[in-house]
């Protein structure tokens, strides 16, 4: 390996690396190796137009209700927390808790009916898992509620 790396560094010395096609330009990385090459143009015109594949859409749209719903229940979590520790009320800071939890199981359901048929769209590999609500509760409480991928 250091071999190579002097004989580039040499190079580098030389000069030879300063007269190379495309020099001072940014790379061109938006073209996909794995594409199908006889929908490559159609891709491109539809990226360029703002376009993406249905299921890439749906999987964006999952990920927002979702991050917005978890962050409504982190918001119910803290403050049955801080109620707690302020001493309030026992049974009314329960009853919020539970009415949080039963509202956030509710969203959880209808977020997991879009996740089944988003999965019957994607490729396999871009799957979402479906949803637990006890996992999510136990996210919530260790504070790592934040992400699709912790699913």
């Amino acid at each position: 390996m250091a071999n190579i790396e002097e004989l580039i560094r040499k190079a580098i010395e030389a000069g030879k690396f300063e007269d190379l096609p495309g020099a001072g330009k940014p790379l061109q990385l938006d073209d996909n190796p794995f594409e199908d090459p006889d929908w490559r143009l159609a891709n491109h015109m539809l990226k360029n137009a703002g376009y993406t594949l249905p299921w890439l859409e749906k999987r964006r749209e999952i990920e927002a209700a979702l991050a917005g719903i978890r962050a409504d229940l982190k918001r119910a979590w803290l403050w049955q927390n801080e109620a707690r520790q302020r001493g309030g009320a026992r049974a009314e800071i329960d009853l919020h808790w539970q009415r949080a939890v039963a509202a956030f199981e509710q969203k959880i359901n209808e977020i997991n009916k879009r996740i089944t048929t988003y999965n019957l769209e994607a490729p396999a590999r871009f799957q979402l898992p479906i949803l637990r609500l006890e996992r999510e509760l136990q996210l919530t409480a260790s504070d790592q509620s934040d992400t699709l991928a912790s699913t």
